[in-house]
């Protein structure tokens, strides 16, 4: 193809080179796997510019979310809990996802009951601007549950 994007057809790649030299611009592979490979007259660093702006384009329209987390003890007090509540409030009316988290230490592992209340709470408080998406869960010595915007 030449610089005008018009079909040449079939060309020897010394007389298509020849041709892009006399054009003064690059000889460019755009399908190799054709048969025969298809080459385009073309600037090249110009097109490397076109394509790397198409990618920054396409990484810009794609939302990624970001999870927050509140991290909590079984035994926290009531005012650092709305505290850290108030803090997961603003970040799910942001559109971020956020995980509460409550971490078990020494013998408080014998009272998940507890932990599974506050978190029980802590969504009820939450209700109003988030959804569980995932409900309290154990892994190990913590328990968190994860907490998303409503639509």
């Amino acid at each position: 193809m030449d610089e005008n994007g018009e079909n040449v057809g079939v060309v020897s790649v010394s007389e298509a080179l020849r041709r892009a030299d006399d054009a003064g611009l690059d000889l460019v592979e755009v399908a190799p796997n054709a048969d025969p490979p298809v080459c385009r007259i073309m600037n090249y660093s110009k097109f490397l510019y076109e394509k790397e702006k198409k990618e920054r384009e396409a990484r810009k329209s794609q939302t990624k979310i970001e999870i927050k987390e509140i991290m909590l003890r079984p035994k926290t007090g009531d005012h650092h809990r709305n505290i850290k509540v108030n803090n997961a409030r603003g970040w799910l009316e942001d559109g971020k996802k956020v995980r509460v988290t409550i971490r078990f230490r020494g013998r408080e592992i014998t009272y998940p009951e507890l932990a599974l209340e506050d978190l029980k709470e802590i969504a009820e408080l939450l209700k109003d601007v988030s959804e569980i998406e995932q409900a309290p869960n154990m892994e190990g010595r913590v328990m968190y549950m994860m907490l998303s915007p409503k639509k």
